[in-house]
């Protein structure tokens, strides 16, 4: 069996690509490394995590070399995090959203369907909920009042796997992420934000007066919350499309202030805050309802921030040193 993993070199890709190597499957990875962010942080981020993974560097928008690399490694299963992320970023650059998560996201279903893929999982966000959450936020809700282009997009692909999964019964599985953090992360998230300019004494950007809550799940939750979906086809009766929704969070909403506290005590330093207000584009609160996952391939998050993250704390002191 052979597993493709898109944004193989991405935060969540590299720690499933791993996660995938060390259970012995055959992995063959895909980035583009474009420059949303440093990408010697992803090369590095490769280096130290799965530094022998078959990694090809490709845009997902080129549909001809997508098509040819199926055809290479006729891959089993398809893995697909790869995405333009960012909520604040779709504000200033919303062409790149359109070209990576809807043009991208299709090639990907179409080389799925030709290349007749036994099961296709997929990075969804939390995002999606947008105006209509109520917390905690359970996939049944609705979500046709996103909140930023980039929840728009991903409710999109939801729409576009559920499209593929009823027309070509390809079985699609998609995930719902809640704010994911961990070593290596991304350095346009909070965890990592917060963690640099907080070790630096810079001041931090305080949205809503710190009234805020967010389900922060920590990265090994996530990869194992990933592969258990990965070996949990939904139930597939020949009438009902093979195609299914779960929310992977930590179930147990943070409060800003608590978060900062974490960081503050790790870092040995308080921060210094700016008081901003509420981001457009951004939620109040994120609280994810896992029963389903839980139901399906016994997802249980257990990792706190007070646990996950002095680790993080102390990655950003090593990797960035000087640099922070």
């Amino acid at each position: 069996m052979t597993i493709l993993v898109s944004g193989a070199a991405g935060f969540i890709g590299a720690y499933v690509a791993r996660g995938l190597l060390a259970r012995g499957e055959r992995v063959v990875g895909l980035d583009n490394f474009n420059d949303y962010y440093d990408p010697q942080l992803k090369r590095d981020r490769v280096a130290a995590l799965c530094p022998n993974l078959d990694l090809r560097r490709l845009d997902l928008a080129d549909a001809t070399a997508l098509d040819a690399l199926f055809v290479e490694i006729k891959p089993t299963r398809v893995i697909h995090l790869a995405a333009q992320a960012g909520v604040r970023y779709s504000l200033k650059n919303p062409r790149a959203y359109a070209q990576s998560n809807l043009v991208g996201f299709l090639n990907v279903l179409e080389a799925c369907r030709h290349g007749v893929v036994e099961h296709l999982v997929y990075a969804s966000s939390s995002s999606v909920y947008g105006a209509n959450a109520v917390a905690p936020f359970a996939e049944a809700q609705r979500i046709d009042q996103p909140l930023s282009l980039y929840a728009a997009t991903k409710a999109a692909n939801e729409m576009m796997a559920h499209c593929y999964a009823h027309l070509y019964r390809l079985p699609c599985t998609g995930l719902r992420f809640f704010t994911v953090y961990g070593p290596w992360g991304r350095p346009d998230m909070a965890p990592l934000l917060f963690s640099r300019a907080i070790l630096a004494g810079r001041p931090i950007e305080v949205f809503n007066n710190g009234k805020m809550r967010r389900d922060f799940t920590h990265i090994d939750d996530i990869v194992a919350g990933v592969l258990g979906a990965l070996d949990h086809t939904a139930d597939d009766d020949g009438v009902n499309p093979p195609c299914a929704i779960y929310n992977l969070g930590n179930h147990r909403p943070v409060e800003l202030e608590h978060f900062i506290g974490v960081i503050e005590k790790a870092a040995g330093r308080k921060a210094q805050r700016i008081d901003r207000p509420m981001q457009p584009g951004d939620m109040v609160e994120t609280s994810a309802g896992v029963e389903r996952a839980q139901a399906a391939f016994s997802f249980a998050p257990h990792i706190s921030i007070d646990v996950g993250m002095p680790a993080v704390v102390d990655w950003c002191r090593d990797y960035f040193g000087d640099k922070l």
